[in-house]
């Protein structure tokens, strides 16, 4: 998909390098990170007529700026094409993968997981998840098929038409359904999750004091429940939250609106054909 965006020739290269003019480039940090999107990247590599990129590192290795992550060789149309889309996978990867590594480094010994969410790139989901997981975070539902997540505007539903939080675990557990997770901003809808069934609660948007006030309600109500906190959540606060009781965190901030991270492509030497 990446490739087709670009139109089926490259025609700045074309007009001004010959097919037989072979080179050498090198994938450059630019910045500190984590690497994430390799194997994208070789994809594109591969799919421009190249074998694919040596890499000087593996996928989840952190890295300082300034260091070579990878090099590859062939014809030079062949890199300048692949230069863009393989950069944009992998600036966005590793920037995923710095983020959710600094989320994991201030979670340390606390047992405190961090979750992606489904606030990804429309397509390019698996991607985004992928990098989280390099970054060292974990993973949280993947697509609406196969984990129940009751949110706001369920409860607004269920409201409206008098059902009850504990026919909608019913349903679900009647579906084979084994994951039932109920996001929660009142107390009231804690302790309704908690008596349904529920094996997760997230606590939306509140204080870290209020995570361990309902966390301990939550798990005399119902022990064993896992207990995530979701909103609000940042570097400066996220220990907080794991000190608080939740055994998870969710940041959408992990993928909705990462910086990429500053990679570059240089090209380090060329040879004419003969």
């Amino acid at each position: 998909m990446a490739l087709a965006e670009d139109g089926e020739v490259d025609i700045t290269s074309a007009v001004m390098v010959a097919s037989d003019v072979r080179a050498e480039a090198v994938l450059e940090a630019r910045a500190d990170g984590v690497l994430a999107g390799s194997a994208y990247a070789d994809a594109v590599a591969r799919g421009c007529g190249l074998s694919g990129v040596e890499w000087r590192l593996s996928e989840g290795d952190a890295f300082e700026a300034g260091r070579p992550l990878g090099a590859f060789a062939g014809p030079l149309r062949a890199i300048l094409r692949a230069e863009r889309p393989l950069l944009n996978l992998l600036q966005r990867g590793c920037g995923i993968a710095t983020t959710t590594r600094g989320y994991v480094e201030k979670l340390r010994g606390t047992g405190c997981r961090v979750l992606h969410t489904r606030k990804t790139l429309p397509g390019l989901r698996a991607f985004d998840v992928r990098c989280v997981l390099a970054g060292g975070g974990a993973l949280h539902r993947i697509d609406l098929s196969r984990e129940a997540l009751v949110k706001d505007n369920h409860w607004s539903a269920l409201e409206a038409l008098g059902g009850s939080i504990r026919d909608a675990q019913a349903a679900a557990s009647a579906r084979g359904v084994i994951s039932f997770q109920v996001e929660v901003e009142t107390e009231a809808q804690l302790e309704a999750a908690c008596e349904a069934g529920a094996t997760r609660i997230l606590i939306d948007n509140q204080s870290p004091e209020t995570v361990k006030d309902w966390a301990a309600r939550a798990r005399l109500l119902a022990p064993g429940i896992e207990v995530e906190a979701s909103g609000g959540i940042e570097l400066g606060n996220v220990r907080d939250y794991a000190e608080a009781g939740a055994a998870f965190v969710s940041v959408g901030a992990l993928t909705h609106s990462v910086q990429a991270l500053d990679i570059a492509l240089e090209v380090t030497a060329v040879e004419a054909g003969s």
